[in-house]
């Protein structure tokens, strides 16, 4: 089986995603693997310059700082990015997917999984919650950032109605309820639903 696991920006889903892996469960880390194909897919490196100009890179390494500037400015130049950045994660996904085919199942831990269309390759999608006003303190201490990047952030994911009703679980992460027993409830749950 493969499952999905999704929140907004400071909700945990990293954190969930920790303990899945200390239960014995792979986790493709979509972020994490995209920053690594900017440099290692020559496609997608190609396209990147070819969309945005030999600047996006510098000395062999993506220029972060100068590509945000670019494509958080122009929505069009954004989708015209991520039309290149999820097909190259979607391939790489299938070959990590190989080398797992031994685990009780996968999971693909994705910040926009329902913006990128991600979702619709996974069996069941997990929704790591955490109220508005709790995500911002997160991510205002983890990142240094001001309240206003914060929530400029929020506005371009989906809201949790939205990933709520495209999702089968949910992790409340409020800071008071414990994680782990809701981890090992949907982690039985869907070890159950694999074996049928």
């Amino acid at each position: 089986m493969k499952v999905g696991i999704t929140g907004g920006i400071g909700s945990g889903k990293s954190t969930a995603s920790e303990v899945f892996e200390h239960l014995g469960v792979p986790v493709y880390n979509a972020d994490d693997h995209a920053k690594e194909l900017y440099h290692s897919d020559a496609d997608l490196k190609n396209g990147v310059i070819k969309l945005l100009g030999e600047e996006a890179y510098s000395e062999g390494r993506l220029n972060r700082a100068w590509v945000a500037e670019k494509v958080f400015q122009n929505k069009e130049t954004l989708s015209k990015l991520n039309a290149l950045v999820h097909p190259a994660v979607g391939r790489n996904f299938k070959e990590w997917m190989q080398k797992h085919f031994d685990a009780p199942y996968l999971m693909k831990e994705a910040a926009i999984l329902f913006e990128s269309g991600a979702h619709r390759g996974l069996d069941v999608v997990i929704h790591v919650f955490a109220p508005v006003e709790v995500r911002i303190d997160r991510v205002m201490r983890r990142d240094g950032v001001s309240e206003a990047d914060v929530l400029a952030r929020i506005e371009k994911q989906w809201t949790d109605e939205q990933r709520r009703e495209k999702s089968q679980y949910e992790i409340m992460n409020d800071g008071h309820s414990l994680m782990v027993p809701q981890i090992l409830s949907i982690h039985e749950d869907i070890i159950g639903r694999s074996n049928s």
